[in-house]
């Protein structure tokens, strides 16, 4: 057994004891907590010290890092009243606030800044939510999102820097990890009582943005343009028929942090320009005249010195995005590698009827929850990557031909935390050859982080797809965290006798299935509905 092979055994074992034991330690928690509060506290305090911090040390013993948790909280506890859960939730958020703003400042870390920024921005949304009445609710569903978006920020920055400074979020990223088990506490206790629909439907439908209430639907029930009626906020042509020449220019028309759904009405042409919809500019949705007509087209990679992570020819950072019949593309060609074509970390954004053209990572579904809808999707080497929680349906997935001597996967996932709710969803695609791939091995994917968590149900596989299934991300093997699977796929690429003998590979059932569907994944019900895209919202 190699030195992979025994680490991951043994965070499998630690995974197991976590999940567990989080459960019944938080439960004990709640109890005390809701039984204290209702006592007198006369006479209580130096029990009331006792059960804060003995209720601390529970709580932190149920995450990955519990020394690091026990020693940030312990320290900020008010020892005359006993900690109430949310209370609990909200000091691992706040301290790990502290934290990573103070790694934020460093010079060695100037590199990582917007995604040090972009992380902080998630653990403020999430502390926002960390209240009494948010740890009984749907709310917790955002929390674990964003608080797993801030710990995939640290990550890709770690994946990008040199050696020498990882120590540098070192504790940030495991207070992060610790927030996130908390939370995942919490929300295994509301779905045991089934409490989290109907104590929250009331305040969640107040709190809806005007953009998820179903204002979007006569925009997307046309063909190719905007209907009669209906008019854009802005338009883009080329030919000068517009108020702007191009998008970038037009989004500068966007209002900051609107809930008002704003539309941009782009016109067919190729948009030679890097685009993006900033994390400050909400609820954008942006309409094309035809994934084939309206195209945004760039060339940056990883080759000619960009970094993956700002190579995308479009990049969406703000929250509630809506793309639909547009074209994105890179043309920096196979030679180039790591050249993106879109980039998402935009929480619940949609992609609707839209191509994504590129070669080596063409699709970077980075963070948050997305969805996409009948889109076109190219690529050759790891093509459809990232750690959001997402799920595509109706799409075309189209592997082409890569550099000699290459082998095609599909996806690479990068789930690192085995309490993240991220994952790669593919449900009733059809995953076909773009040009003769006769001479290419083509796999569907292969695990980049450990925890790496990837799912095919129903799809028409071609006979591009190896045999084998799967491709190992390094050695011969994979880790035995990994959670791939596959059900009721079909075609001949879709026959799974020969599949690789990994523990990580399951061939699961229907009810296992739907935990992978757009309303048990992603919550799709609370924000794809509104938008007026066709989902399908189970198996």
């Amino acid at each position: 057994m190699n030195d992979v092979d025994r680490t991951a055994r043994r965070r499998t074992r630690k995974r197991i004891t976590v999940i567990g034991i989080s459960s019944a330690v938080l439960v004990l928690i709640v109890v005390s907590a809701v039984v204290g509060s209702s006592q007198s506290n006369e006479g209580r305090h130096n029990d009331g010290e006792s059960q804060s911090h003995s209720s601390i040390k529970a709580i932190c013993d149920a995450t990955l890092y519990p020394g690091t948790c026990y020693a940030s909280i312990s320290p900020l506890v008010n020892s005359t009243n006993n900690m109430q859960p949310h209370e609990l939730l909200k000091l691992t958020v706040l301290v790990t606030i502290r934290e990573l703003s103070k790694a934020s400042m460093l010079m060695e870390l100037k590199n990582c800044s917007e995604l040090l920024d972009l992380a902080l921005d998630h653990l403020n949304d999430s502390l926002s939510k960390t209240t009494d009445a948010g740890l009984k609710s749907t709310k917790l569903d955002d929390v674990i999102t964003w608080l797993s978006a801030a710990g995939t920020y640290q990550q890709t920055c770690l994946d990008n820097i040199q050696d020498n400074f990882v120590g540098y979020l070192k504790k940030s990223a495991e207070l992060t990890s610790n927030s996130l088990a908390v939370a995942n506490g919490f929300s295994r206790i509301a779905n045991s009582y089934n409490q989290r629909r109907l104590m929250s439907l009331a305040a969640e439908n107040d709190e809806m943005p005007e953009w998820l209430l179903g204002k979007d639907r006569k925009l997307l029930q046309n063909t190719t343009t905007l209907p009669a009626g209906i008019k854009a906020d802005v338009v883009v042509a080329q030919d000068g028929s517009g108020m702007y020449k191009k998008i970038s220019d037009a989004l500068n028309a966007v209002p900051e942090k609107s809930q008002k759904r704003f539309v941009i009405y782009v016109k067919k042409g190729i948009y030679f320009e890097n685009v993006r919809i900033e994390k400050s500019k909400w609820a954008v949705m942006m309409v094309g005249e035809g994934m084939d007509s309206t195209i945004v087209s760039g060339s940056l990679s990883v080759v000619d010195g960009t970094p993956t992570f700002s190579s995308a020819t479009f990049a969406v950072f703000g929250k509630g995005f809506i793309a639909r019949d547009m074209g994105f593309r890179n043309t920096a060609g196979a030679v180039k590698h790591q050249a993106v074509a879109l980039m998402s970390t935009a929480d619940q954004s949609v992609f609707y009827r839209c191509r994504i053209d590129a070669f080596q990572d063409s699709l970077y579904t980075h963070s948050n929850r997305q969805f996409y809808r009948e889109c076109n999707i190219y690529g050759t080497v790891d093509f459809i990557f990232g750690n959001s929680a997402v799920v595509f349906q109706n799409c075309n997935i189209l592997p082409r031909q890569p550099l000699t001597g290459q082998q095609n996967t599909i996806t690479a996932q990068g789930k690192f935390d085995p309490n993240q709710n991220t994952g790669i969803s593919i449900q009733s695609c059809t995953i076909w050859p773009y040009g003769n791939l006769s001479d290419v091995q083509t796999f569907l994917g292969r695990p980049w982080k450990n925890y790496s968590t990837t799912v095919f149900i129903n799809n028409m596989m071609g006979s591009l797809i190896d045999p084998t299934g799967w491709l190992p991300w390094v050695g011969t093997a994979a880790p035995d965290t990994i959670f791939y699977a596959e059900f009721a796929n079909y075609g001949p690429g879709a026959v799974t006798k020969n599949r690789v003998a990994w523990k990580g590979l399951k061939f699961i059932t229907s009810k296992q299935a739907s935990k992978f569907t757009v309303d048990s994944f992603i919550n799709g019900d609370k924000w794809i509905n509104g938008t007026g895209v066709a989902y399908k919202p189970g198996i």
